[in-house]
């Protein structure tokens, strides 16, 4: 998809869902935001716009329930613009570690980024992590909390999808590094039981799918296997238009097993061609060993869920 014609679709998709949510958040209010009964995208999602922004940053997008700061890493300056996602369940931990990881290499070697902006967000759910709960501190599941057209009111296996589409800081916050980095493209990391791992994508991101299968050798799914309203890529992928990828690890592989398994398939996603995603070289066609450079874990250990 042109750029041009992505901006447009994502501004059409956050405006409509600013508009249709705008009272319950006025009545709510966002954190460090000035929120009115109808707000613009801008009043909604607060910060730099998008040509004001760093070439390498720490930016707080928001604040949790229990007021722990929910941080995105925002890479280089380039034309492709890709956003990854950790930790929406609190009690996926692999998923934390994997977008740690990543974030880490990209740090180490910048060239990886060159010609692309790739914002990270390693811990959507910091209190969910603390706690060891799929759930929010307030009892939402956050994947059930965006403003996609199937977002519903009913709990899944007695965990609350909200109030109203977005009424959790998290969510807010996710939505925040989306008007940021304006991506054309996301994956939001997960886990489920060994067996089920996949890449599963919505919206136009098929190709994408099968890109990461030639590096990580996971089935490629468009249906999970269950009802997923309010999801992150009901919202992005099918709503918005905009490619998107739940990498689903494997449950009982360690974090550091799953980063081995995903380093490649994570950075041929960031590469890819837009117009072209399969024209990524496969980590076995080249030279030198492709993105296998030893890097120390994070300092907070994270064992498999």
């Amino acid at each position: 998809m042109p750029r041009a014609r992505a901006v447009a679709i994502l501004t059409v998709c956050l405006g409509g869902w600013a508009l249709s949510v705008g009272a319950a958040f006025a009545a709510d209010g966002l954190d460090g935001a000035s929120v009115t009964r109808t707000p613009a995208p801008a009043a909604v999602f607060p910060g730099p716009a998008p040509e004001e922004r760093p070439a390498a940053a720490r930016i707080e997008l928001g604040r949790s329930v229990d007021g722990r700061p929910i941080v995105m890493e925002l890479f280089g300056e380039g034309d492709e613009h890709v956003l990854v996602v950790g930790g929406i369940h609190g009690n996926e931990p692999t998923g934390v570690y994997v977008a740690r990881r990543l974030a880490r290499f990209l740090r180490d070697h910048p060239k990886e980024f060159d010609g692309r902006t790739i914002g990270v967000v390693p811990e959507a759910n910091p209190d969910g992590l603390s706690r060891g709960t799929r759930a929010n501190a307030h009892g939402v599941d956050l994947n059930r909390n965006f403003p996609s057209e199937n977002w519903c009111r009913a709990a899944s296996s007695g965990v609350s999808h909200g109030t109203h589409p977005a009424s959790e800081p998290e969510t807010q916050a996710i939505l925040r590094a989306v008007k940021m980095v304006q991506p054309q493209r996301i994956v939001d990391v997960h886990s489920i039981p060994a067996g089920f791992h996949c890449n599963n994508y919505d919206g136009p991101a098929e190709p994408l799918a099968r890109l990461m299968s030639r590096f990580n050798d996971y089935p490629v799914e468009a249906d999970i296997g269950y009802p997923t309203p309010g999801a992150l890529g009901s919202w992005a992928g099918v709503d918005c238009g905009i490619p998107s990828i739940t990498l689903e690890l494997p449950r009982g592989i360690s974090g550091e097993d799953c980063w081995e398994n995903n380093q490649d398939a994570l950075l041929a996603f960031a590469d890819a061609d837009e117009a072209q995603p399969e024209r990524v070289q496969l980590a076995s066609e080249v030279t030198e060993p492709a993105h296998r450079v030893a890097t120390a874990p994070p300092t907070a250990p994270l064992g498999a869920p």
